[in-house]
């Protein structure tokens, strides 16, 4: 996915990247592999470098706009990209600059003229840009990687799907659940690329064939960096106990829910490994919450807005790996900064009977979540199916609710899940190394 990404992004014209700036062309001579500018930093007008026909170049010609601090790269493709002075000055790739083994920005801020001009520009090879700053500071820059760091919107948009993978496939009681071998996850790059890009985008996979014992979601963790720690452990076994410490530790029916939302930072990824499958009940049902806010948000605005507004207290209290008295305010449905749907915070169980909001708004946040709710549990967004020994089950936790019919519980334990999270973070981690691994060489 990310192969073809790239690949896309380097074919595509890459346009303009502000509103036309008019200006006064001049030529310089052509050179066979270089053609150079030189100009006092008073002067205004827009000094253009040709290139030499080559047929293995990228970029035709550079031309440089001195009243609007940019360099302008004309592209063989027909396309041009503006890079501002300041933002070119302050990612200089060289080794005093930047620390190419750890890919780290060396140069600090403290040290970067905002207001720096350029007193020398060279092109090479229609593939390469070099500059010369005032302060005989010397820069290189890679046509590739300025193209694909252009600030047209269509360029970041583009670079910004390829980082984060965005895109959502979203689904009802309809869902075909993506499945992969366990065991190739484990031993195959690209098995394990396609696993991670469908969790990313459809929010939930199935993997079969792992050994039915405890311990193997350790080993399932490993594949992709490491487990979230909470105060359940690294890993946590879903069963029947006396004097549960959680609801899900007993055989009675999980409504819809999000794990821990009593965390300011919930998990954002989960892991549930069946070694035990009760004869009758204890069906999981999952529910694709982005999909359930946006019919929501179409069928009742104003609930939508209560609920993206509204912070809503949880608590969690127990004693586990240690003793914990938990706390945090959620909003139901978290948005982005662009108003996106981020993630879901909702666990009937460990909502908090402290609720911080006027007495008067409290009836329309409770007609607003009963709403929500009414749409999760709607037989055409509710897909149900029962776990066999030895399935993985794989989902976002900040996006699919998951619930469970009741089961008939006994002497023995009739049913048993062991479960563990991943933080986004690590996984996107993965998803990005597997794809810089995969991809073939330029």
């Amino acid at each position: 996915m990310w192969t073809i990404t790239a690949k896309h992004l380097l074919r595509s014209k890459v346009r303009l990247c502000s509103a036309h700036i008019s200006a006064n062309v001049q030529r310089n001579k052509t050179f066979p592999c270089v053609s150079q500018l030189h100009f006092s930093r008073g002067q205004h007008s827009a000094p253009v470098y040709d290139q030499a026909a080559q047929t293995e170049t990228m970029i035709q010609h550079l031309e440089v706009l001195d009243a609007q601090r940019f360099v302008c790269v004309h592209w063989k493709d027909g396309g041009q990209s503006l890079y501002p002075y300041v933002w070119l000055r302050d990612n200089c790739q060289c080794p005093q600059c930047f620390l190419q083994s750890a890919k780290a920005r060396k140069l600090p801020i403290e040290d970067l003229d905002v207001n720096t001009g350029l007193e020398k520009v060279n092109l090479y090879n229609g593939n390469k840009v070099s500059i010369i700053w005032p302060d005989e500071h010397q820069s290189e820059f890679d046509a590739e990687w300025l193209k694909k760091r252009c600030f047209s919107k269509e360029a970041r948009v583009e670079m910004q799907e390829e980082l984060f993978l965005p895109e959502h496939e979203y689904w009802g009681s309809a869902l075909k659940i993506p499945t992969f071998s366990y065991k190739d996850v484990l031993n195959c790059d690209q098995t394990a690329y396609n696993w991670l890009c469908s969790l990313r985008k459809v929010g939930i996979v199935l993997l079969d064939g792992a050994p039915v014992k405890q311990g193997e979601l350790v080993t399932l963790g490993k594949r992709i960096g490491y487990m979230r720690h909470t105060f359940y452990g690294y890993t946590w076994q879903v069963q029947d106990k006396v004097d549960a410490n959680n609801v899900a530790y007993t055989s009675g029916k999980l409504s819809l829910h999000t794990d821990y939302p009593a965390l300011q930072y919930p998990p954002g990824v989960q892991f549930l490994h069946c070694l035990k499958q009760s004869e009758t009940g204890g069906e999981s049902e999952v529910v694709d919450g982005f999909h359930v806010c946006n019919k929501l948000r179409e069928q009742n605005p104003e609930a939508f807005r209560i609920l993206t507004s509204t912070q809503i207290d949880f608590t969690d209290t127990g004693i586990d790996f240690c003793d914990f008295s938990l706390q945090s305010k959620q909003r139901i449905i978290e948005l982005d900064q662009n108003g996106e749907l981020l993630r879901i915070n909702f666990n009937n169980a460990t909502r908090d009977s402290v609720l911080n909001i006027p007495a008067e708004k409290v009836q329309p946040f409770y007609s607003s979540l009963k709403e929500f709710v009414s749409l999760m549990n709607s037989p055409e967004n509710t897909f149900c199916f029962k776990m066999k020994p030895g399935q993985v089950v794989t989902f976002d936790n900040w996006r699919i609710l998951h619930g469970r019919r009741s089961y008939q519980s006994g002497a023995e334990v009739s049913r048993h899940l062991e479960g563990s999270y991943l933080d986004w973070d690590v996984v996107m981690s993965r998803l990005r190394a597997l794809n810089a691994k995969l991809q073939p060489p330029n």
